[in-house]
């Protein structure tokens, strides 16, 4: 054992006397020092007494069942394995050679939150948009977008089982439609022009509306005068997206919402049989007499309708007016229209239609997720409903979108009603974070709440409770209006609170509740926004109301009521070049400019009569970027011990380019930073772009516990860092849990560490690609 550690301890020795000419002498010498009393010290004792200078190594393995227990380590195995040769730094000269794969690791374990399923050949979808229901349950859902491809989608039996191929790429894109027969899948899908190429695309500034034809397999079926590069698209329309489409028999039915018309094709030859004129044409239904139903969608003044034509375009007599905002339709195995009604009703509206379309029944809960405990999620509660349909066998499927495409929840429920399946897929572009009243029991995302349950399997650990946004009661929700990313979640006199921010950091968004009133809704609070480069609005277009025509503002709901009003701003100005944002255990809002005076505090002002907390310009508090950093980015203040962490570029690591969106290139922590130290007790460098490729780059950071936490932006690496030493420790990728594969990170805060009660970290990572975050579970 001895003979090891005086061979560790040589090679050290010649380490640091490799150093004797940096600009940190001084510091070199202190650790010959030191080493040269270790030398003594360990001819008396056992290595188990060796100091911070060193980390355990132990052989990294991914469990499937991992408890405590099954991970802890006897003291004398971690002893062995403690070398000298792997130093703590103070400077960067040191800390950028310490690569991971020289440090030891801690076994960890890999799961994921949001989705039904973890990746791979299988996954949900971010949201349908359309869907039609075979007779025998299969479901075929369309939507616009998908980050991994999966804009059309195959379902059944609560499972994957397939999606249309090559729907994403080459200015390819999903749509608002889809049905199928016997024999082919028809989708309502975009393509785009690709500039000068050698196959059959739109020319520059032209847009392709159009059905492509698959078979049942999911590959795309040609046809004779098919266009597009493999001749399996019809082109409907170069002015806006098909709305609906239905077959019977051999004929398909178009919406073309452009040109207020139903074509009608031949489902073999795809040759134009037809047309006539429908006004707002939308989704189609037919009935078993052969007549069409065509949802026509409202328009301004004019109110949604859903009216009966015959298969040649005569318009029938029979029209469905009692309806607010229909957004699908269907006919169920006893010829009744399904209506999806998406407005505060949130229900799916029956109506038999034999002669005079009479509603007959309606299915789901009324006021849908809002009913009861709003935001409560419950079988039968629906919300932002997007598709319904039924099978032969009177099964009833419904999708559920949120609002502002929240995100993919698939229902199949008996006639009677019972839920016999759900799939979700609930995220993008989103991160997570957990409540600490709750030990990390209680996760929240942009819009959902999730109960944890650690014992569970990977992928199990989750279960959905609760969906935060009311549409309908805070219709000014800046949920509505913007695309937030990311969740920190604080208390504040024991109440919970949601902070959000987005991926330019460009604004804070803030989030109370009151469950006597609002269940679990998160209720508009207040909002921070950044200073606009050219001296405009900070947010573009008419939302917020109110908003100041030019500078920053504060935006705080004094009355309570969750909308913007005139003398609720609180403005300034400030510079335009933001950092990163966040909000300490105490509830103070920090921001990072990218300037030398670039620290920007807010203190909270205590709460409000209405529970919102207060923050103002008056009371801000400015604060000097420590001379290290040439380029601040991101910051963590944590109020109980004093300690800073900031992260930036710096002289010695500068960046190559202008990357808005990274960390930086080092991370430093000060300590005893409300004194005024701003000497680093270190800087560690993290991996950054040296070439303008942007093919390393670190994209986020979170300080949890005994660690700080990194991850790479195209290689989903997470980068973990002793916070008391800033040495590296290990590096986490993703498991075959979810398929070893991850997603870009995209956001700001796309790494979100926890650490619980007993000792072990959870770390929350960003993975849009499929829809889902994925956790870590690093034990103490």
């Amino acid at each position: 054992m001895q003979n090891k550690l005086l061979k560790s301890v040589t090679k050290t020795f010649k380490i640091l006397l490799d150093l004797r000419t940096s600009r940190n002498l001084k510091f070199v010498k202190f650790l010959l020092l030191t080493l040269a009393i270790g030398v003594v010290v360990t001819s008396f004792e056992t290595t188990k007494n060796l100091t911070v200078v060193g980390v355990p190594k132990t052989a990294h393995k991914i469990t499937t069942d991992w408890t405590v227990s099954e991970v802890s380590i006897p003291t004398d195995e971690i002893t062995k394995n403690w070398i000298l040769s792997e130093v703590p730094t103070l400077t960067p000269e040191i800390t950028k050679d310490l690569t991971i794969s020289e440090v030891p690791k801690t076994s960890y374990k890999t799961s994921w939150i949001g989705n039904s399923f973890g990746g791979g050949k299988k996954w949900v979808q971010n949201n349908i948009e359309a869907m039609y229901i075979a007779g025998d349950g299969t479901v075929y859902t369309n939507s616009q977008w998908d980050e991994a491809g999966a804009e059309a989608g195959i379902y059944k039996d609560g499972n994957v089982i397939g999606l249309l191929s090559d729907t994403h790429g080459w200015s390819r894109g999903g749509g608002k439609a889809v049905t199928a027969n016997n024999k082919y899948i028809y989708m309502a899908m975009v393509q785009g022009a690709v500039g000068k190429i050698n196959k059959d695309y739109p020319p520059d500034g032209t847009t392709w509306y159009c059905v492509r034809r698959y078979d049942l397999s999911g590959k795309p079926a040609p046809f004779d005068e098919g266009r597009g590069w493999d001749k399996s698209m019809l082109i409907a329309s170069t002015q806006s997206e098909v709305t609906g489409l239905a077959t019977v028999g051999n004929e398909l039915y178009v919406s073309d919402a452009a040109s207020d018309r139903i074509r009608v094709y031949n489902t073999d030859t795809m040759k134009e049989l037809r047309s006539f004129s429908v006004a707002r044409a939308g989704a189609i239904a037919i009935d078993k007499q052969k007549n069409l139903w065509i949802l026509q969608s409202k328009n301004g003044s004019t109110a949604a309708k859903i009216g009966r034509y015959s298969p040649t375009g005569k318009q029938l007599p029979q029209q469905i007016g009692d309806v607010i905002e229909p957004t699908a339709i269907a006919i169920d195995n006893q010829n009744r229209l399904l209506v999806a009604e998406n407005g505060p009703r949130q229900q799916v509206l029956i109506y038999a239609i034999k002669d005079k379309p009479v509603q007959v029944g309606t299915f789901g809960t009324k006021g849908g997720i809002y009913a009861g405990t709003p935001g409560e999620v419950q079988a039968l509660k629906l919300y932002g409903l997007t598709g319904v349909g039924a099978d032969a066998a009177g099964n009833i499927y419904v999708n559920s979108n949120g609002f502002n495409k929240s995100g993919t929840d698939l229902r199949k429920f008996s006639a009677s009603g019972k839920q016999l399946w759900q799939l979700l897929g609930l995220l993008f572009v989103d991160n997570a974070d957990a409540d600490p009243s709750t030990d990390g029991i209680d996760v929240f995302t942009k819009q959902e709440r999730y109960l944890m349950d650690y014992s569970q399997p990977a992928g199990k650990k989750w279960t959905y409770k609760g969906y935060t946004l009311n549409a309908f009661k805070y219709p000014q929700d800046p949920r509505l209006h913007t695309s937030p990313d990311a969740t920190f979640v604080r208390r504040i006199k024991g109440k919970p609170f949601l902070y959000l921010t987005d991926m330019y950091s460009s604004f804070l968004q803030i989030y109370r509740f009151n469950p006597a009133k609002d269940g679990k809704i998160a209720i508009p609070a207040g909002m921070f926004v950044g200073t606009h480069g050219e001296d405009k609005k900070s947010l573009p277009g008419d939302w917020p109301p109110f908003q100041p025509e030019q500078g920053e503002w504060i935006w705080r709901d004094k009355n309570g009521n969750g909308s913007f009003e005139k003398n609720e701003y609180d403005r300034s100005k400030d510079y335009p070049y933001l950092g990163g944002w966040w909000v300490d255990s105490k509830g103070d809002v920090w921001k990072t400019l990218r300037t030398e005076d670039g620290i920007r505090r807010y203190p909270l002002q205590g709460l409000d009569a209405n529970g919102n907390p207060i923050y103002s310009y008056s009371s801000m508090q400015k604060q000097k970027t420590p001379s290290v950093f040439t380029d601040l980015r991101r910051i963590e203040y944590f109020p109980e011990t004093d300690t800073m962490y900031l992260s930036g570029f710096t002289k010695e690591h500068p960046a190559i380019g202008d990357d808005t969106k990274v960390v930086g290139s080092e991370i430093a922590r000060f300590d005893n930073w409300n004194k005024g130290n701003r000497t680093p007790r270190w800087r560690a460098v993290i991996p950054y772009d040296t070439t303008g490729k942007r093919e390393v780059a670190t994209a986020a950071m979170s300080v949890a516990g005994d660690y700080v936490f990194t991850v790479t932006g195209k290689t989903a690496e997470v980068n973990v860092y002793n916070a008391k030493t800033g040495v590296p420790v290990q590096q986490l990728k993703p498991g075959p849990e979810v398929a070893g594969e991850s997603g870009w990170i995209d956001i700001p805060q796309g790494i979100r560490a926890f650490r619980r009660s007993n000792g072990e970290h959870i770390v929350f990572v960003e993975e849009d690609w499929k829809g889902k975050v994925i956790m870590y579970r690093l034990p103490k």
